[in-house]
């Protein structure tokens, strides 16, 4: 082995320090034409599975940290083989400003081969030159990156100079293919992989080094139990019923699970997408491959099938759900065995398709209803785990921290539903129904009436229920009958990404939402179903703003249940410095409602009295995952750290959105806590000026057991017995020079030799605590400070 390293060694060498001449002679003179053909395994073979035993491992742990999902930079999305093999290219996914859609191009979906890949613009990260070691190593890319960074060695700078780096999410990349890494590696010597991280260690790069210089070869995929094999063939037949109720079911299911991450074991080993595929259960998947899960197919029968998914698990991206006879008997009660007729399947035509309360408009609404509470959790998490989340525009839509609840499915409102949904269809009509381009403004006007008839019509009905007894208690609120823990959620902004988590966490928010059923459905049509990622700024904008209406009618029927009188004040301070106009423009009706709240009140606080009624109600259904009391901190450490969330204003403003602490105890072990930076606002109504409408001193903390956000922004390393001088400090800080003196006491910088050692520590936690919902948290957002 010492010898295979040396002459490894030998060879890096000299690619390296031939890196100037090659700067000047043209990579195909040396090794030929580039080719994705002449990638194949090389005679000379690597033990088995060493891809998946010792590459793999470094990847997940060193790469795909910010490797992962649309915003990867160069698009290089190292979770998979095929991920690898496409490598990189120098388009965005995420650009707010394109005039016109642009082709997708998602890994799996929008091209089958390396070839197709290049096609479409991908440059390779691996040599696709002749396969001789020398050239698998010159002609890679990947093999460049690290190298490069190997070459600048350890960090000299606690902070990197801005000059030298930019770890800005928008930043201008840079991404060179092979033939440019020359000029790339001149001009920007400190710019290899890790990038503004530690280097890898001698093990590491030696590893990766012998992996690329036998040509990168990828062994196929574990294969899968009997057993699991098994599930999939039992649940393929349930989804590919042939009569006409069953493929209208089916195609309903589709639509709202197609992101999930299904499995069917106790650990979630193997997981499957469901996928829309041409051939039957029996035969090779052909993918059919759409713009949208509710696209016209191509074909004149659809078949959904479960397809493995071999990509690493990633926490940003990963909405898991367990397939079992449970969900199976509910599915079949609330949908495949209650009595219903199906005469017709619904066109794909995009103003049918994009509005499912046409689309469905068979299938009982209390059923649909019914599905979709059932995981209300994912059904959210779609929306903040899918493509839209990415971004300052998309999600400041939403507070910063709220609570959601949801509408009874028992009552009359929803019983009747049916006829009012179909009564109402024209008005739910959502934006995709103008395709991936759209224009703002005539959109928006349009969609705006649209939704001040449907409230209005909804006001109706609210007053004519309540002539017929109904009144406004939390018994109105969903319970999750007992035994659900998706009945209460708690929603957590972080600036340009959010997290969804089950429980009450944290203080009583500013916020909440009462989620009935055309509600959540629109939610998901609009952010999941029908956005398109690769659409026109006009497209990203209306949806944008079609989520002001979503949010307020959610925020209105919370209001619903404090006294009449108090709604309008409450509603004005959600809504302080708010143009008038946009004050009253959606909610006029609904503050008409003639309906009066039957709780009884003690205080001069209905708000928070109605958060204690509504906490009561849930008790036997609330998860405390996320609560300090579920660790092992002692009882001060918890007191301390909770004290933090008392705090407002300057201690609390320089901080980033997510602070991942590990707390390191005597006895050797450790816990996991999250500091979630929580920023004041004086209102949600500002689409592009989102710094006009904060209030810095009304910033707040909520302290979290565990992990929460898939983005943290600084690690933190303190000792238990150092936690109270730690929140002493913290309580201290007054400006940006005191946060960065706490960093330098308790800071695991992104340029500390311990960086990598924590972040493994800290994973291992995170799958340890989270063992079916966690998976690797994502770097692009980690600091420089």
């Amino acid at each position: 082995m010492k010898s295979i390293s040396r002459w490894l060694g030998i060879l890096a060498l000299l690619v390296i320090s031939g890196c100037a001449v090659y700067a000047t002679q043209n990579l195909d003179e040396v090794y030929g034409k580039a080719n994705s053909a002449n990638r194949l395994p090389q005679e000379e073979k690597l033990p088995v599975n060493f891809y998946q035993d010792q590459v793999k491992p470094i990847l997940e742990n060193r790469c795909i940290n910010c490797h992962a999902c649309y915003d990867a930079p160069c698009q290089i999305k190292l979770t998979a083989a095929d991920g690898i093999e496409r490598g990189g290219s120098k388009d965005k996914v995420y650009e707010g400003d394109r005039l016109l859609a642009v082709q997708p191009t998602r890994l799996f979906e929008d091209a089958r081969t390396a070839q197709e890949w290049r096609d479409k613009g991908f440059y390779p990260i691996l040599n696709e030159r002749s396969q001789s070691p020398a050239a698998n190593l010159q002609g890679s890319v990947l093999y460049r990156a690290i190298a490069l960074r190997r070459q600048q060695g350890e960090f000299q700078d606690t902070v990197l100079p801005s000059d030298d780096y930019d770890f800005s999410l928008d930043r201008d990349q840079e991404c060179p293919a092979v033939e440019e890494y020359s000029n790339f590696e001149a001009s920007h010597p400190t710019w290899g992989m890790p990038y503004g991280l530690p280097e890898l260690t001698d093990q590491e790069y030696d590893i990766l080094t012998r992996w690329l210089v036998k040509g990168a070869p990828m062994s196929a995929p574990v294969n899968v139990p009997s057993e699991i094999t098994e599930q999939v063939s039992k649940w393929e037949a349930v989804f590919n019923g042939d009569d006409l109720k069953s493929r209208l079911i089916n195609r309903y299911v589709y639509e709202h699970i197609y992101l999930y991450s299904l499995y069917f074991d106790d650990d979630a080993q193997f997981t499957y997408k469901l996928v829309r595929s041409s051939t039957p259960p029996g035969e090779p998947i052909q993918r059919i491959s759409t713009r949208r899960p509710y696209d016209a197919p191509g074909v004149e029968r659809v078949y959904y099938r479960l397809w493995l998914d071999p990509e690493s698990r990633v926490q940003k991206t990963f909405i898991p759900m367990k397939m079992d006879d449970e969900r199976l008997q509910r599915w079949s009660d609330w949908l495949y065995d209650l009595s219903f007729e199906v005469t017709e399947l619904p066109s794909y035509a995009p103003e049918v398709a994009s509005n499912p309360f046409q689309s469905f408009a068979q299938l009982p609404a209390n059923s649909r209803y019914r599905f979709l509470l059932d995981h209300a959790q994912n059904t959210i998490m779609a929306f903040i785990k899918g493509p839209v989340c990415r971004g300052q525009v998309a999600v400041n839509v939403i507070n910063e921290q709220f609570w959601v609840y949801f509408v009874d499915p028992d009552l009359e409102m929803h019983n009747i539903g049916s006829t009012f949904l179909k009564e109402n269809a024209s008005s739910l009509a959502l934006p995709a129904s103008q395709s991936s381009n759209a224009l703002p403004l005539t959109s928006w006007v349009s969609y705006s009436e649209k939704q001040k008839n449907y409230l209005s019509a909804k006001a109706k009905l609210i007053e004519k229920l309540g002539n017929k007894g109904l009144t406004m208690s939390t018994s109105l609120v969903w319970d999750g009958e007992g035994h659900n823990e998706n009945a209460a959620l708690t929603v957590m902004r972080h600036f340009d990404n959010a997290t969804v988590e089950k429980g009450m966490i944290g203080p009583n928010p500013k916020t909440a939402w009462v989620i009935d059923y055309p509600l959540l459905e629109r939610i998901h049509y609009l952010l999941v179903a029908g956005f398109d990622v690769f659409g026109n700024v006009g497209h990203q904008l209306v949806t944008r703003l079609y989520m002001d209406f979503l949010r307020m009618e959610g925020e209105m029927n919370f209001l619903l249940f404090l006294p009449k009188d108090q709604r309008q004040a409450v509603r004005e301070y959600w809504y302080r410095n708010a143009d008038q106009t946009i004050k009253d423009y959606i909610f006029s009706d609904l503050l008409k409602v003639n309906i009066e709240s039957s709780i009884d009140y003690k205080t001069d606080d209905p708000k928070e009295e109605l958060f204690d009624h509504i906490r009561q109600r849930m008790v036997k259904v609330l998860n405390h995952d996320h609560e300090l009391s579920q660790s092992s901190l002692a009882a001060k450490t918890q007191d301390a750290l909770l004290s933090l969330q008392t705090l407002r204003g300057q201690a609390v403003a320089p901080f980033p959105e997510v602070s991942l602490m590990l707390l390191e105890q005597s006895n050797g072990n450790a816990e996991l806590v999250t500091l979630v930076h929580n920023r004041g606002h004086y209102n949600i109504t500002s689409l592009l000026d989102e710094e006009s409408t904060v209030a810095p001193n009304e910033d707040s903390f909520v302290v979290t057991y565990g992990v929460v956000g898939d983005y943290p922004n600084v690690l933190i390393k303190v000792s238990e017995d150092e936690v109270e001088a730690f929140v002493e400090t913290v309580s201290g800080i007054r400006d940006d020079s005191g946060y960065s003196a706490l960093l330098d006491q308790y800071g695991v910088r992104r340029t500390s030799p311990e960086f990598w050692p924590i972040s493994d520590k800290i994973a291992r936690m995170n799958q340890s605590m989270k063992p079916l919902s966690s998976g690797i948290l994502d770097y692009n957002r980690l600091q420089n400070r």
